[in-house]
């Protein structure tokens, strides 16, 4: 096949260019730059009501946001977690001073597989750190039993699921805390950026005071917090974007719906199942399974392909996080599906605008293998 342009495995969101400029004037004319400026508080409240949740604070990034979660709630201990996310999941645990136990995962929905949680609790748990990976919920209701029986927090990576919703309710609303990551890559950006939602408004002070240095007044540091604070420019970017979130989630839509039509029944080739109809999803990515006894090419194989057609997918998440040069050998149990999974997955190319041409030449590449 020809070598056209590049076609990238995402490409930000970005506003109206002038829409964008006009609101920088506000910055200029009020000289507020950082710590809870007035666009950093609206989008604040904005974000409270598009995500459907009581309580919220902003970061400057979602790793930030996730350690301070983790020191919010004074966990000690062990935490069990997935092997199969982003390295800043477990990152957070272990600076946090925290051991990561890891749990194998579903072979649906690549989540944590909640019924393996129990066999690994011991008078050392103190939390679950689940990840909705790509966008698609946790069993949320099986881990909320499970916390409460052995009275542990729940934390949400939910860096994948902003705006995804479960029967009307936000997702940032389950669990103790949930953590949204606003990066460029995300459905919803603020050029970098993240957040934090909660049920128990008590939790407001502390995470407040984390992400300033522990200052509670011109006199006072009640503890030793970092700077993690989100600043205005990207507030602005924030609350732009907002705007234009569902158009983009739409547009995403679609481009998944164009995959399906063309690669659902190809041989060898492993979908992730329909939604529930129970679910409002924020299509993120669009991953797929290689099975390379059927499909006839391996991951890596179909990778190279793909890449020397000038198309570049991501294999994600690979390696698996236990096989990282820093965890290796952690892994207490063994962890089957999710050392599968890791090696055959990739995600397709997707935003909102990409052309019905560039998923018809990415498609026709994974159809005819050439």
């Amino acid at each position: 096949m020809e070598n056209k342009n590049p076609i990238y495995v995402t490409k930000p969101f970005m506003p109206p260019f002038d829409e964008f400029v006009e609101g920088l004037n506000r910055i200029w004319n009020t000289k507020i730059l950082t710590n809870n400026g007035p666009i950093h508080n609206e989008l604040k409240e904005q974000l409270k009501k598009y995500l459907n949740v009581d309580n919220l604070e902003l970061f400057v990034n979602g790793h930030q946001a996730l350690e301070i979660a983790l020191s919010a709630l004074n966990l000690h201990g062990e935490v069990i977690t997935t092997p199969f996310s982003f390295a800043s999941t477990t990152h957070a645990i272990v600076r946090s001073g925290l051991t990561p136990i890891f749990a194998d995962i579903h072979f649906s929905d690549y989540n944590l597989d909640e019924t393996l949680i129990e066999s690994l609790i011991t008078m050392k748990t103190s939390a679950i750190l689940p990840v909705h990976v790509y966008g698609n919920p946790c069993n949320v209701d099986a881990i909320a039993r499970i916390a409460q029986k052995y009275n542990l927090k729940i934390i949400y990576d939910a860096a994948h699921a902003f705006g995804v919703e479960i029967n009307g309710k936000g997702i940032g609303a389950y669990g103790d805390i949930s953590m949204f990551s606003f990066h460029a890559t995300k459905v919803f950006n603020t050029f970098e950026g993240g957040a934090l939602t909660f049920p128990d408004q008590d939790l407001k002070h502390a995470l407040s005071l984390y992400k300033n240095f522990g200052i509670s007044g011109p006199d006072d540091i009640l503890l030793p917090g970092t700077n993690a604070k989100m600043n205005e420019i990207q507030a602005l970017m924030g609350e732009i974007n907002l705007k234009y979130v569902e158009d983009e989630i739409a547009k995403r839509k679609l481009a998944v719906n164009k995959y399906r039509a063309r690669l659902g029944d190809l041989e060898g080739i492993c979908l992730m199942p329909n939604l529930d109809p129970s679910l409002k999803s924020n299509y993120a990515y669009f991953p797929i399974l290689i099975d390379e006894t059927k499909y006839g090419l391996t991951r890596d194989s179909l990778s190279d392909l793909l890449a020397r057609n000038n198309i570049f997918v991501r294999k994600y998440f690979y390696p698996l996080i236990t096989n990282y040069a820093c965890y290796k050998d952690t892994a207490r149990t063994k962890l089957p599906i999710a050392e599968y999974v890791a090696t055959r997955i990739l995600t397709l190319p997707l935003w909102g605008d990409i052309s019905d041409d560039d998923i018809d030449r990415i498609c026709l590449i994974i159809e005819h293998k050439n």
